[in-house]
C-alpha cells in the first residue's frame, strides 16, 4: 500500500506492536497487513489554552486566570509512546506553573506589567521540566487573562471610584486656594501702591462706562452712567 506522508508530519510505523520506522515526507509503501500499524504525528505549531483557574494570590485574593501554551512536536515517536493523552499531560504541566507563579505574589503586583512579563517567563521553564521526556519543544507561556472575582471585584472598584472622587476634590481644592493666594498677593500690591490701584479703578470704570471723579482727597468711586 502507497503512504504520502506531508511536509508537516511523520508517519510511525508498527509491526506486531513494535516500532519499525519513521517516514519522512514522501512516497512510501507499506505492507498493507493486520499486523502494521501507522500512526500520524502533526509537527505544526499548536496552542494550549488553560481557562478559568481560580488561584489564590500571596495575599489571598482570588483571581481567575487563563494562560496559553505554544509549543510544537520535535521528537514524534517520543510524544506517540511517552503519555497516553500527552495534551492532558502539557495541560496539567501548565496549570501547576501558573498556580505556582500566582501564588506567590500579591494581587497587586500582577497587574504591573513588569511583573506580569516576569511571570510570563517563568511559567515555560517548569512546563519544560515536567514534560522533559514527551518529545515536544515549548516555545512560551503567556498570561491571557487575570481578573478578580464576586464580591472582591466589586470592592476594589468601589474603592477605585473613591480615590478618582478624592483625587477631583484634591485638584479642585488646590485650584481654590491657588485663586486665594492669588487675591491676596493682588490686595497686599494694591495696599502698598495707592497710585496702582488708582489707575485700576480708573481702568475698570472705563471698562463699564462709569464717572470718576477727581478731587483733592482722591478718587471718589465710579459711578454709572
Amino acid at each position: 500500500m502507497k503512504v504520502v506522508v506531508q511536509s508537516h508530519e511523520r508517519v510511525l510505523v508498527y509491526r506486531d506492536g513494535a516500532f519499525e520506522a519513521l517516514l519522512e515526507p514522501g512516497r512510501h509503501r507499506v505492507p498493507k497487513i493486520w499486523r502494521v500499524r501507522r500512526e500520524s504525528v502533526d509537527l505544526r505549531l499548536r496552542q494550549l489554552t488553560v481557562s478559568g483557574q481560580e488561584i489564590f494570590t500571596a495575599d489571598g485574593v482570588t483571581v481567575r486566570v487563563s494562560a496559553i501554551l505554544r509549543w510544537q512536536v520535535s521528537d514524534p515517536r517520543a510524544f506517540a509512546e511517552y503519555a497516553e493523552a500527552p495534551l492532558d499531560h502539557l495541560h496539567a504541566a501548565l496549570q501547576f506553573a501558573l498556580r505556582d507563579a500566582i501564588g506567590r505574589r500579591e494581587f497587586e503586583a500582577l497587574l504591573r506589567p513588569d511583573v506580569r512579563s516576569e511571570v510570563n517567563a517563568e511559567l515555560a521553564e517548569p512546563v519544560r521540566a515536567e514534560v522533559a521526556g514527551l518529545g515536544v519543544t515549548i516555545i512560551d507561556a503567556t498570561i491571557r487573562d487575570l481578573v478578580l472575582i464576586g464580591e472582591i471585584r466589586a470592592a476594589l472598584a468601589e474603592a477605585a471610584v473613591e480615590r478618582q472622587r478624592g483625587r477631583v476634590a484634591l485638584e479642585r481644592a488646590r485650584g481654590e486656594a491657588a485663586a486665594l493666594r492669588s487675591l491676596a498677593n493682588s490686595a497686599k500690591l494694591l495696599d502698598d501702591h495707592p497710585a496702582l490701584a488708582a489707575l485700576r479703578m480708573i481702568q475698570a470704570a472705563g471698562e463699564s462706562g462709569a464717572t470718576v471723579v477727581l478731587t483733592r482727597d482722591g478718587l471718589i468711586p465710579p459711578t454709572s452712567r
